[in-house]
């Protein structure tokens, strides 16, 4: 790309120095580009802008002029100037309308300025202008199709994003990223059959572009979950560069006096599911114990109530969302961690890539996530006896601890005060079922159970948190279909989280989903004296309910399987006194249940960091076995076609072992911890 056949020029040469060659057109776009990169690499990004700015000036006919422009675009987007950004990348199009790139950046500019319309708009832009299929208008194509479908997606506009998805699906069925957003539009528009395939996109390839999330929401097989988990950790995270990045050693020493160093990463310390369960947990720990950093990698955020608590309760807080994922990591090690907690796992606004560098000796999965991360680097799970019982520890990569009940809550929060039904948009009079979990969780066998008990139940209602137009009239069409009046279904619009936990305790019987149950919904639920019905099954997400339900002190709640469920619910509704029982004793040992023991969570909590300290120092923290799960994927791609809606734990085992044995007897397979032990190969 440069102008002569001249030697490259130093880029150490002083700014003044290069824009006398740049006046003079002696500067060629290679030397350019490297004085630039120099310049940015050492935190000099001024004088780049200024020698772009420079050559710009003086070389408006160059051939590559556009390139020149697109380059001082990023600089400029990374100095923080994204209206000068926009400005060049607006230039560069204007010399070269094609530009895929160009296109791209300007609609994420666009986005991240608040611009939705203009973002489509843009990207709209270069959909037309790649309408012939090159590889490289191939792959511009797909990206502005992805980001089409992304945004939408996020102004929840859902049936617009899932047919651009769609079509960049059938464009490159390999490519799992717009399989990964559009399932997940199905799921929340409770479009069933979730998974259709077509003659260009095959049931694999949907599979495939499952995120692990969605796939919790899919089917209850752990082991497919871990495996899910292990390959999409492959897929995400990759193997980063961590040649200069020194393994973090253990640090201090226990018995020493030395307080430990904790630290939890998330994108949700704020408003938010996630941190409403922490903030009483952080603001009880014993620090003279634990010494307890913040690295927040969300979104700004002004005047949050629940991130104002944090700071005051925590240490030390730090905003990580402008550092990459390696500086970060290092502002990490500077702070000499020794426990580092992901708060996030695969869930939105993840920074799992920092983890992969140890920055702390020790990595700890909880809280934020269902499952385990399938990771080498995340090393222990913190859950429950009911969510991981022992012999379920075989699903997950990470050394299982427990605590009393992994679902922290804030006893803190503000409740309002109790609606009267009518207030609350209910019947008078009429038995309530509620279920205020997410749409994507609502799947086709859980919609129909809740079919079956109102069918049984005349005059009861199911109240629901609303959705959208479509998604609430596509349900009650379900209903309608079902035999069931459509306005027995009653959407509940959103309100501010007092008003909304307030208005829970007019239902009679929360019923929960299946596989993914409720979580934090769930303790509130219980919190305002509203009994959970629920059903667990094996994986982490379909026993969180049931762990709660068993913490709030109600166990006669938790159902055998999907049949008790719907026996259950219809006995509750046709014989509500029975259900009072239950109420008062929510109530009466509210304040001294296991859920509501957050001072104890704390004080294990710290027992757990100084153990995992303990093993630190021993040299004994615990290795991931990532053993078979390549092979444990295959097998779960073809059993979860099936989409079995619900089976018990001896006939899940079996199936994947009989799918097991075939493949040994085909090629013989290394033993495992998990299903391919040397003892049950041999009982085969």
């Amino acid at each position: 790309m440069a102008v002569n056949n001249a030697p490259a020029m130093d880029p150490m040469q002083p700014l003044a120095v290069m824009v006398e060659h740049a006046r003079m057109r002696r500067l060629s776009v290679q030397d350019l580009f490297s004085f630039a990169e120099n310049r940015a690499a050492s935190g000099q990004r001024q004088e780049a802008i200024e020698l772009y700015k420079a050559w710009i000036a003086f070389n408006e006919v160059h051939p590559f002029l556009h390139l020149v422009y697109f380059n001082y675009a990023v600089t400029l987007r990374q100095a923080g100037d994204i209206t000068g950004s926009i400005n060049a990348l607006t230039a560069c199009l204007k010399i070269d309308p094609k530009f895929g790139q160009a296109h791209i950046n300007l609609g994420r500019a666009f986005e991240d300025s608040g611009l939705a319309a203009l973002a489509i708009e843009q990207w709209r832009k270069l959909l037309d202008v790649t309408a012939e299929s090159t590889a490289e208008k191939v792959s511009h194509r797909l990206m502005a199709l992805q980001h089409v479908g992304r945004v939408m997606e996020n102004a929840n506009l859902l049936e617009d994003a899932e047919a651009a998805l769609w079509q960049a699906m059938e464009l490159r069925p390999d490519k799992s990223e717009s399989a990964q957003h559009w399932t997940a539009i199905r799921q929340r528009a409770c479009k069933w059959p979730i998974l259709t395939p077509s003659e260009h996109v095959s049931l694999r390839h949907l599979v495939d572009g499952l995120s692990p999330l969605s796939l919790a929401c899919f089917a209850d097989d752990p082991l497919f979950q871990l495996a899910k988990a292990y390959r999409y950790n492959k897929s995400l995270v990759g193997r980063p560069d961590t040649q200069h990045f020194p393994r973090k050693l253990v640090a201090r020493k226990s018995g020493t006096g030395q307080r430990l160093r904790v630290g939890y990463l998330s994108s949700d310390l704020r408003d938010h599911a996630v941190g409403f369960a922490l903030r009483d947990v952080l603001e009880l720990h014993d620090k003279t114990s634990v010494e307890i950093f913040a690295y927040y990698c969300g979104d700004p955020v002004t005047n949050d109530a629940t991130q104002n608590r944090m700071k005051a309760a925590v240490d030390c807080w730090r905003d990580i969302a402008t550092l990459s994922d390696e500086e970060a990591a290092r502002q990490i090690a500077a702070d000499d961690i020794d426990i580092l907690i992901d708060v996030n796992g695969y869930t939105k606004h993840a920074r799992t890539r920092i983890f992969a560098y140890r920055p702390a000796p020790v990595i700890v999965n909880f809280c934020g996530y269902p499952g385990t991360m399938g990771s080498q680097f995340h090393q222990y799970m913190i859950a429950d006896e009911h969510i991981v019982p022992p012999e379920n520890e075989i699903y997950f990569t990470e050394k299982v601890l427990r605590i009393a009940c992994n679902q922290p809550i804030d006893r803190k929060r503000e409740i309002a005060k109790t609606p009267y039904r009518a207030e609350a948009g209910l019947p008078e009079g009429a038995f309530v079922f509620a279920c205020f979990n997410g749409m994507q969780k609502i799947t086709e066998a859980t919609f129909a159970q809740w079919m079956k008990i109102l069918k049984a139940t005349p005059g009861s209602v199911l109240w629901l948190l609303g959705a959208s137009d479509d998604v609430d009239q596509r349900l009650r069409t379900l209903a309608e279909a079902a035999g069931v009046l459509p306005d027995r279904l009653i959407f509940a619009p959103k309100a501010p989280n007092a008003q909304h936990l307030a208005r829970i305790a007019v239902a009679d019987l929360f019923l929960d989903t299946f596989p993914y149950g409720a979580h934090s919904t769930a303790g509130d639920a219980l919190t305002m004296g509203l009994p959970v019905l629920t059903v667990p099954g094996k994986s982490f997400a379909s026993r969180f309910c049931a762990s709660i339900v068993h913490a709030a002190g109600v166990p006669e709640l938790v159902c055998k399987d999907p049949q008790h469920y719907v026996e259950q619910a219809i006995a509750f509704a046709n014989a509500p006194k029975t259900l009072l029982k239950i109420r008062k004793a929510l109530q009466d040992q509210r304040e001294t249940s296991v859920l509501r023991d957050i001072p104890g969570l704390a004080r294990r909590l710290e027992t757990l960091f100084w153990h995992m300290q303990e093993e630190a120092e021993r040299g004994e923290t615990p290795v991931p076995d990532l053993r078979n799960l390549d092979l444990y994927y295959e097998l779960g791609v073809e059993l979860v076609q099936s989409n079995i809606a619900y089976c018990d734990e001896q006939t899940y085992r079996q199936r994947y072992r009989e799918k097991l044995a075939r493949y040994h007897d085909y090629a013989p397979i290394p033993y495992d911890s998990r299903l391919w032990t040397e003892e049950a190969a041999g009982k085969r």
